[in-house]
């Protein structure tokens, strides 16, 4: 059974995992796309995701902590210049999946392709201009309803609301006295 048991160990001791897993990182972030394995993709999206959001926030301290993980001044520097200005207004999701379909020929092991989002331009329209996302909550209603709710009252037809039927049921205790 493998009840709680949600890492990935890749059939590699720790230290070997850990700088298979910075190594690839390093190259995702200088190439922007690589060609690996399913189980290691999905491994390194679970370990460069958080160091992507990370590099949104250029401090020192930040800096230090993704070179801690990554051990490479050149995808740092990478990281932190063009990949952190494209990827300044994504709120998640830095890393896309996209498995090729084949094996490979030795172990016969799934491949697929793991690319950063924004730098795949076939899946971007160049002429469309992104929209400001828009908050679902009441106190924004309340703030544009103060401002047009007077110029859409005039322009709306009212509808009336139906009237309710008021019914009288008996309640199931009875009054002892």
């Amino acid at each position: 059974m493998r009840h709680g048991k949600k890492i990935n160990h890749l059939g590699r001791k720790s230290a070997h995992r850990h700088a298979l897993l910075s190594n690839m990182a390093s190259s995702l972030i200088l190439n922007k796309r690589i060609t690996t394995t399913v189980a290691k993709a999905k491994a390194l999206r679970k370990y460069v995701e958080p160091l992507l959001t990370k590099a949104k926030d250029d401090t020192t301290h930040s800096r230090r902590t993704v070179f801690s993980y990554l051990q490479n001044k050149e995808s740092v520097k990478t990281l932190f210049g063009e990949v952190a200005s494209k990827i300044s207004d994504r709120p998640g999701g830095y890393t896309r999946i996209i498995k090729m379909g084949d094996v490979r020929v030795g172990d016969n092991a799934e491949m697929c392709l793991i690319e950063l989002v924004d730098f795949n331009t076939l899946y971007s329209k160049d002429g469309e201009v992104k929209k400001a996302k828009t908050r679902r909550s009441r106190k924004g209603k309340k703030a544009e309803g103060a401002d047009g709710a007077t110029e859409a009252a005039a322009d709306a037809p009212v509808a009336e609301p139906k009237a309710e039927k008021k019914t009288k049921k008996a309640s199931p205790k009875k009054d002892k006295e």
